[in-house]
């Protein structure tokens, strides 16, 4: 009975073993577009993680800096051994005086400090955190749109490569009936031993391809998977068969873009933020020449008391509140070229964001004709496909008919290999030419 009884826990147990193993199969299978692999990347590359560690940083300092604007309050006590009282009433070499006092003390009080004025230098200091932490999310903004194209440089590879293979993959297949009937051509005495030994040479180079483009394919998937924080040997699969598209952007041209640029772009920011800082600094700089007014408070309670006549051994409670009143006058003169140091940091600021703004142009011109130039090589690449086909289709037909040669034939199947290769690139070259047109202008 207890072998029967076993029998439902067993079955239970290979039914969730099946259910576990149909769940990975799922996740292995699973198809990633490029916009999945971007939130994979967004949320695990390990750029954009220490970007994120350097923002919350960022973040601490300027709450450390908002601390600073609270008074500052701090309690203490003593105990101490006193040593004789003396009193010299008539000068050092005469007969002290001893006043009695207890051989032991203690005290306890609190002292509090509250700035009221210095400048504005502590609520600047805010501001400039709050510009720096401002600076690093630009930053972060720049490495997302640069790891988004690097992720898209890969999965565009993989894209073509994967094609490659396909293409590589369809020509041995057809090759190999060919080789087949031109042995059985040679063997009728219709073709030469030399059309089969060309036939056969070339199935190994295109053999030889296929395996090279297989280690591409690996390393093109190792490396994405690193990029989006995926286990290296991870499989990855991407819809390559039904091909995707990305339009750019319509009635939009270099114009519209280099505007676009100007506003989104995290560098151009950056350098923009940097004018902002140097101005923020010229400003505290110049603070060091305003007083520094607080307010104070201080009470204690002391034994025995021994500060003012007469002295007591008694507790003795004391304390003081008031304005306090600063004024460094050395930094008259010292803050003279403190300040010209500032000015000078804020004039660079402001030449490297017309550096940039140049850069930016000059990059989003490059990009925007790169896009022209990648959609007209697609548009010519496709009339030439086109018409090796035909030629491929006419001269298998001569040599079939012992019209032409079979090095004539090669050369034409040759070049359509070429072609659907180059139409591949053209495709893939025409989607990361607008994919990195939107990186530089900030918008990817």
């Amino acid at each position: 009975m207890k072998r029967y009884k076993s029998i439902p826990i067993l079955g239970a147990i290979l039914l969730l073993f099946a259910q576990s193993l149909h769940a990975q199969d799922a996740e292995t299978a699973r198809v990633w577009s490029l916009e999945e692999i971007w939130k994979v990347a967004e949320k695990n590359n390990r750029q954009l993680k220490l970007s994120d560690l350097n923002l919350q940083q960022s973040n601490l300092e300027v709450l450390e800096a908002k601390d600073r604007l609270l008074p500052e309050l701090s309690i203490g006590g003593d105990v101490k051994l006193n040593t004789k009282f003396l009193i010299y009433d008539n000068g050092l070499f005469s007969s002290p005086q001893d006043v009695p006092v207890k051989g032991y003390g203690y005290g306890v009080g609190y002292n509090l400090n509250f700035n009221l004025f210095n400048g504005g230098k502590d609520r600047r200091n805010i501001r400039m955190k709050q510009e720096e932490e401002t600076h690093r999310q630009y930053e972060t903004d720049l490495q997302k749109h640069s790891v988004k194209y690097n992720v898209a440089v890969a999965y565009f590879d993989l894209y073509k490569y994967l094609h490659f293979r396909d293409f590589l993959a369809a020509e041995i297949a057809a090759e190999k009936k060919q080789l087949s009937l031109i042995e059985s051509l040679h063997k009728n005495g219709i073709v030469l031993k030399s059309d089969v030994l060309r036939t056969s040479v070339k199935l190994s180079q295109l053999e030889l391809n296929l395996s090279a483009i297989k280690k591409k394919i690996d390393v093109t998937t190792q490396r994405l998977n690193i990029l989006t924080g995926r286990d290296n040997e991870a499989e990855l699969v991407i819809p390559y068969k039904a091909g995707f598209e990305m339009e750019p952007l319509k009635d939009s041209g270099y114009t519209d873009y280099l505007a676009i640029a100007l506003l989104e772009s995290p560098a151009y920011k950056m350098v923009n933020n940097d004018i902002k800082l140097s101005e923020l600094n010229i400003k505290q700089i110049k603070a060091t020449l305003s007083p520094k007014i607080s307010l104070y408070s201080n009470y204690n309670y002391t034994y025995p008391q021994i500060s003012f006549y007469p002295y007591s051994n008694d507790l003795w409670g004391f304390g003081q509140t008031g304005i306090r009143v600063q004024f460094s006058i050395d930094n008259l003169y010292k803050s003279k070229h403190s300040i010209a140091r500032a000015q000078a940091v804020n004039n660079q600021a402001k030449e490297k964001a017309s550096i940039q703004k140049d850069e930016i142009s000059i990059q989003v011109k490059e990009a925007y004709l790169q896009q022209q130039q990648a959609l007209e090589s697609v548009k010519t690449v496709e009339k030439n496909m086109n018409k090796t086909v035909e030629t491929v289709r006419v001269i298998r037909n001569s040599y079939l008919n012992q019209e032409s040669l079979l090095t004539d034939l090669l050369e034409a199947e040759n070049a359509l290999l070429e072609a659907k290769f180059n139409l591949t690139t053209a495709q893939t070259n025409l989607k990361l030419s607008h994919i990195r047109l939107l990186a530089i202008a900030g918008i990817l």
